[in-house]
C-alpha cells in the first residue's frame, strides 16, 4: 500500500526534518504517528499525499484517482458551500470517470461565457484578468457547482449520504459550512473521505475539536471502514492512549527518526534496524 526507501523529507535540504531507510504499510493496516508539535508528522503525510516533493529517496502510495484520501489539519471545505456539496468533492472524486469531462467542459463553458462577456462590452480584459468581478465569480461558481451535482451518478450520491448518515451529520447536510461548529466541520471532512472509498487514509488529527463520545463514533466508523474494505489508514494523534488503542502499529519520530514503539520494556526501536 505504502512503501518508503531512503527518505529524507523537509522543506530545505540543509534542514531535513526527517528521514526513514525503510517503512512500509501493508493492506487493512491502521498506522499512528505520535510526538511533539514541529518534528515532521504532518509533513510526512504531505510527502505520503504527492503535496510536498521529498528532498530525496522514494515513495510509492495509490496515484490513481480517488485511491487515497487526505483529512487535512485545516480540513480543506469549501466553506461557502453545504455540507452535502463537500462530501459530494469526495463521492464524485472515488466514484465518477466521467467527471474530468464534465469538468474539463464546464470550465471550458465558463471561459466561453467570459469571452462573450468581453464580446459585448459589459466587461474588459482587465477586469477579467485583475478585477474579477464577485457577480461573474459567483455565476462561474454557480455554473460550475450545478454540473457538478447534475452529473453525479447515483452511486455517488450514495456514497454521500451513507457517510453522512454514519457520522451523524444528516440533521444538517444542507447547511452552509460556515454554519457549522470546528468537530462538525471536522465530522464533514471525514465523511467526504470515507464517500471517496479510498485505498488509502491520511488523517491528521482528524479527532480534534469532538467531545468523546463522538471522537469513539467517528473513530469506530473509520476503523470499521479500514476492516471492512481491507484498506489502510496513517494516522497523527497527539493523545497517546488512545494512539495505541487505534493502532496496529504505533510510530514516533524523534531525532529527526521514525521509531516504532514496540513494548513497554523497550519503548522506541528505530524503524531503520528493524530486522523483516
Amino acid at each position: 500500500m505504502v512503501i518508503i526507501k531512503d527518505l529524507t523529507i523537509g522543506y530545505d535540504s540543509n534542514k531535513p526534518l526527517v528521514s526513514i531507510d525503510k517503512f512500509s504499510v501493508n493492506p487493512g493496516e491502521v498506522i499512528v504517528l505520535t510526538g511533539e508539535s514541529g518534528i515532521g508528522k504532518t509533513t510526512l503525510l504531505k510527502t505520503i499525499a504527492g503535496l510536498i516533493k521529498p528532498i530525496s529517496g522514494v515513495v510509492l502510495a495509490p496515484d490513481k484517482r480517488g485511491e487515497l484520501g487526505y483529512i487535512p489539519q485545516n480540513l480543506g471545505l469549501v466553506r461557502h458551500a453545504t455540507v452535502m456539496h463537500n462530501v459530494m468533492l469526495g463521492a464524485n472524486a472515488g466514484h465518477n470517470e466521467l467527471w474530468p469531462k464534465f469538468f474539463v467542459s464546464t470550465l471550458s463553458f465558463c471561459l466561453l461565457f467570459s469571452l462573450s462577456l468581453i464580446g459585448y462590452g459589459f466587461v474588459t480584459w482587465n477586469s477579467i484578468l485583475l478585477y474579477l468581478s464577485p457577480i461573474i465569480a459567483t455565476i462561474l461558481f454557480l455554473i460550475l457547482a450545478f454540473s457538478f451535482s447534475l452529473f453525479s451518478p447515483p452511486i455517488a450520491k450514495d456514497s454521500a449520504l451513507a457517510a453522512i448518515d454514519s457520522l451523524g451529520i444528516s440533521s444538517y447536510k444542507f447547511k452552509i459550512v460556515r454554519q457549522l461548529s470546528g468537530g462538525e466541520r471536522r465530522r464533514v471532512a471525514t465523511a467526504r473521505t470515507l464517500s471517496q472509498k479510498p485505498r488509502l487514509i491520511l488523517a491528521d488529527e482528524f479527532l480534534s475539536e469532538l467531545d468523546e463520545k463522538t471522537k469513539e463514533k467517528v473513530q469506530s466508523e473509520v476503523l470499521n471502514y479500514i476492516t471492512n474494505n481491507n484498506s489502510s489508514i496513517i494516522i497523527v494523534e497527539h493523545d497517546l492512549i488512545r494512539a495505541k488503542e487505534m493502532s496496529d502499529r504505533l510510530f514516533m519520530i524523534s531525532d529527526g527518526k521514525l521509531k516504532e514503539h514496540l513494548t513497554e520494556e523497550k519503548p522506541f526501536s528505530s524503524v531503520a534496524n528493524k530486522e523483516e
